[in-house]
């Protein structure tokens, strides 16, 4: 009987086995992740579930007892510490070995931390990445603190939006330029920043952080240009890397992720990867996306490729962020753009922001505008590049762009 082992708990190893059983796999299969509890969606972390709006359980993507009641066995609390592909076992903590005949690897990701240096390990910070993360920073958030967010990406202001929500005095600093400089243009940065410090949050751009203060907890804050800010506690949304380590370890290929092929099979036949921790082809340029649109779909065509389907996986980009009010959509990638072209809503704060390499569209971030978002996705996705000047004309019909 083939026996399918799936590391790592999250939304793409989650997707993976419930694949695999709606469509009918009759083997054994092992979901194993380093959690104590079953695999739940990240997203609302640093939303809802950081606000209080949303208790624990809502967060699980299925109820616990679906893994039972569809054979799967559900391994919590648990570590791969090594992959053997010549053995194909995966050996766990306390050295349990556990064989394999197809192995897939939904390790996900890591958010990047600060040096020990510069006080990295100090009491008071905190990353935002998982539920005890979640966990352990919600006490912090108490109405007139001051926190310091570090960086200025997505979930930097995520975590910038649910502090000022629950009325804590926000600074947050980004070294680039701009906010968002790695992802966005600078009307979408516009954007953002307007909508920040309309709500209180004060940003820094242009200016890093020299280093946090504090014997064991953090005090304050050296910042690049020699200002110094007390600090109740400090926030580091810089990114986050592929967890890589397993795969690295067993001699797989990794190019800024897991390599997989057209099928998600990595360089060994019997490994797959999927999710954060997995490198793509898009255009033939390697990628690596960060959504859970991506996880599901990358972990769903996995699991129908282990059933022998043999079907390319095609990555469709979107993301989305939700900041106060205000939730942004963004569809395609910006990679390689030349132009940006702005559509004005009709109400304040609606608008979507067309990016452009040349005449072709290669992407849209939509603020409040979820109309003009599906409609770009399509026009995307179909290959289809509507003049600019249609795009920013508030006469045109957006909608009959998909059929002219």
């Amino acid at each position: 009987m083939t026996h399918v082992v799936v590391v790592g708990a999250g939304q793409a190893g989650a997707s993976v086995v419930a694949k695999l059983r709606a469509e009918g796999f009759t083997g054994a299969i092992t979901l194993i992740g380093a959690e104590k509890v079953p695999p739940y969606q990240r997203p609302p972390l640093s939303k809802a579930y950081l606000l209080g709006d949303m208790a624990q359980e809502r967060l699980y993507l299925r109820p616990a007892e679906f893994y039972a009641d569809q054979d799967i066995a559900l391994r919590l609390g648990t570590r791969v510490v090594a992959i053997d592909p010549a053995a194909k076992t995966v050996t766990l903590t306390g050295d349990e070995t556990l064989g394999y005949d197809q192995l897939v690897l939904t390790t996900g990701a890591h958010p990047r931390t600060l040096p020990a240096a510069i006080g990295g390990m100090l009491d008071g910070v905190y990353a935002m990445r998982d539920l005890a993360d979640a966990d352990a920073l919600a006490p912090e958030l108490v109405a007139d603190r001051q926190v310091l967010i570090v960086g200025g990406g997505y979930i930097g202001l995520e975590a910038a939006a649910v502090a000022a929500k629950r009325g804590l005095r926000v600074t947050l600093v980004e070294m680039a330029d701009r906010i968002l400089q790695r992802v966005a243009a600078p009307q979408t940065s516009d954007y953002f920043r307007a909508l920040h410090q309309s709500h209180g949050v004060t940003i820094r751009e242009g200016v890093g952080l020299d280093r946090l203060l504090g014997d064991t907890r953090v005090t304050g804050a050296r910042l690049t240009d020699g200002t110094e800010l007390a600090v109740d506690f400090a926030i580091v949304g810089a990114g986050i890397t592929p967890a890589t380590i397993l795969a690295d370890s067993a001699g797989l290929h990794v190019d800024n992720g897991i390599t997989t092929d057209g099928h998600g099979r990595t360089s060994d036949p019997h490994i797959w990867a999927a999710g954060d921790c997995a490198s793509c082809l898009f255009h033939g340029t390697r990628i690596r996306l960060e959504s859970v649109g991506n996880a599901i779909d990358q972990a769903e065509a996995v699991a129908l490729n282990i059933m022998g389907r043999d079907l390319p996986y095609q990555p469709k980009p979107w993301f989305w962020s939700d900041q106060y009010d205000c939730k942004l959509q963004i569809a395609g990638l910006n990679a390689g753009y030349t132009d940006v072209h702005v559509r004005k809503g009709e109400a304040p704060g609606v608008q979507s922001h067309w990016y452009y390499r040349g005449s072709d569209l290669l992407a849209v971030d939509a603020m409040n505008d979820p109309r003009n978002y599906m409609i770009g996705k399509r026009l995307i996705e179909a290959g289809r590049s509507p003049a600019p000047a249609l795009i920013t004309d508030p006469a045109t019909d957006m909608k009959a762009l998909l059929t002219a």
